[in-house]
């Protein structure tokens, strides 16, 4: 059953995917994009973490298919994770990330969903609660039980459940990151600067919102961080000091293939100008 369960939720997922692929089409950054580059290079040693973890406390979990990252041009603030390791970042996200470590907590919290399965649990959920939806017009065909019921449910269940999966996601991603030698502080960070860039007003309260509130995430990072840094100082820090040489190596190779793309494009369009007036003055 568990594993049935497993290949629905994949499946789902794909084909989320595609008709995603589909509605932004116009939006999305080509794969070649300083953004798309940067975001899956963050995104490749993340999952390197993340199979390092389903290994050793997932260890019957296959790994489904590799990770796709999608960055799309928008406004919004926003990454999300689909079933079957499909990941999607808006570019206003951006505004709140600033480096790689910023980016690898973006995208450890996003992996951890997908490798705790909270898709599939939210599913499970929905079903669950509309056969009791359903059950209570069966007792009531009046349906006054039926108006009481979903806003009970949402509130009592739907919203500490989606709380209670964005704390997991918080917990594994930061030590995710950390395994990836990305520096886990970086996700206090990030959250912060969210909370900066939103006015008091705009968040509603926690108890009716589907994420915890900043202030929470803030504390619970504070508890955390100290084991985060022990596992990113690991081995004295050689194995991460190693490792963040060649992630400056591969960012530097990365400016410069981004430059040179550009000279490229500059050439290409001023070629195409000068023939241009060639032929106009001929």
């Amino acid at each position: 059953m568990h594993k049935k369960s497993r290949e629905w939720e994949r499946q789902q997922g794909d084909l989320q995917y595609k008709h995603l692929l589909q509605h932004y089409r116009r939006d999305i950054l080509p794969p070649n994009h300083r953004a798309s580059v940067t975001v899956k290079r963050v995104g490749s040693r993340i999952v390197d973490a993340a199979n390092k973890f389903i290994m050793e406390n997932k260890p019957e979990e296959s790994l489904g298919s590799p990770y796709t990252y999608t960055v799309i041009r928008s406004n919004q603030a926003n990454a999300f994770v689909l079933p079957n390791n499909h990941i999607f970042v808006f570019t206003g996200i951006f505004q709140f990330v600033r480096n790689e470590d910023d980016l690898a907590a973006v995208l450890g919290h996003e992996t951890a969903h997908n490798i705790a399965r909270h898709a599939g649990e939210r599913v499970s959920g929905s079903i669950l609660i509309n056969m009791l939806a359903r059950f209570t017009l069966l007792l009531d065909p009046s349906g006054v039980l039926y108006t009481l019921f979903l806003p009970a449910a949402t509130l009592l269940h739907d919203l500490p459940h989606s709380r209670d999966h964005e704390i997991e996601a918080d917990y594994i991603g930061l030590y995710l990151a950390a395994e990836a030698c990305y520096d886990p502080t970086a996700a206090k960070r990030v959250f912060a600067a969210m909370k900066e860039g939103h006015s008091k007003g705009s968040t509603p309260p926690e108890f009716i919102s589907t994420h915890p509130s900043y202030d929470t995430r803030l504390s619970n990072f504070d508890t955390w961080l100290p084991g985060a840094m022990e596992k990113f100082h690991a081995d004295d820090g050689k194995k991460c000091d190693i490792i963040r040489k060649e992630m400056k190596i591969a960012r530097q190779k990365a400016a410069m293939e981004a430059k040179r793309r550009e000279e490229e494009k500059h050439y290409a369009a001023d070629s195409s100008k000068a023939f241009r007036e060639r032929r106009y003055d001929s």
